[in-house]
């Protein structure tokens, strides 16, 4: 049986989604050339790129990019705005060579998506070993507070010109977040993301030899808990 992000992250989403913000995109790494030693021509590996929006971003900062997602269609769209490299791939298992990045992204909430705690754990493992000594990693995930303090239960939407009904509910004790989304046709998809907390977060790097030095609650650089993403800043132990 396939895993849901298998299933979703196609044609549909693209259709349901055309327009992610490309701003926020400039925002953040905006943010990350402010407070990382940021140089010109430093290796970036883009973990699940998508689309590519980010990939595109720091292009124009001066970056050598490498992207590579699992979904073939999102990988498509994204060769329509680079011409970097671009390789499909499960973050579960890299194909790309140890410790040869200057800095490893995993951005707009591309984590979480596994039904076991090994598994992501293991994914982990997989991003940080990309990184060089004293190279750096960087997540944006959700604000797992935020997001169980502000849950809207059901609303209706319209997205990418359809008419999409919304469901959303707490599972597995808490553990994980749960969007149901049903069109006026009947097909209906479901994304499942967990929960983790920020010490958590932390921790499942830091277990890697990384010491997280920053963290953020926004693009703009509110403080953590103040905003609705978690983001951490990691370097790899020399």
């Amino acid at each position: 049986m396939a895993e849901w992000f298998e299933d979703w992250f196609g044609e549909e989403y693209l259709d349901l989604y055309p327009h992610r913000d490309e701003q926020d995109a400039e925002r953040l790494i905006g943010l990350l050339r402010r407070t990382l030693p940021w140089r010109d021509g430093w290796r970036v590996l883009d973990v699940a790129c998508g689309p590519g929006r980010h990939m595109t971003a720091l292009e124009r900062a001066g970056a050598r990019v490498f992207g590579f997602d699992l979904s073939r269609v999102l990988l498509n769209r994204a060769r329509t705005l680079t011409s970097r490299p671009l390789v499909r791939a499960d973050m579960r298992l890299l194909p790309f060579r140890a410790r040869s990045m200057d800095l490893t992204v995993n951005l707009f909430t591309s984590f979480g998506y596994f039904a076991t705690d090994p598994e992501h754990v293991a994914a982990m493992g997989e991003m940080l070993g990309t990184v060089r000594p004293g190279g750096w990693f960087v997540l944006d995930f959700l604000n797992a507070a935020a997001v169980r303090a502000g849950l809207v239960a059901h609303e209706v939407q319209q997205l990418g010109g359809a008419i999409v009904e919304v469901r959303r509910d707490i599972i597995d004790d808490g553990r994980f977040v749960r969007k149901t989304m049903r069109l006026a046709d009947g097909r209906q998809f479901e994304e499942r993301v967990r929960l983790f907390s920020f010490g958590e977060m932390r921790a499942m790097i830091e277990q890697h030899g990384a010491r997280v030095t920053t963290g953020f609650g926004d693009y703009d650089g509110a403080p953590v808990g103040d905003g609705p993403r978690a983001i951490l800043l990691a370097q790899v132990a020399l």
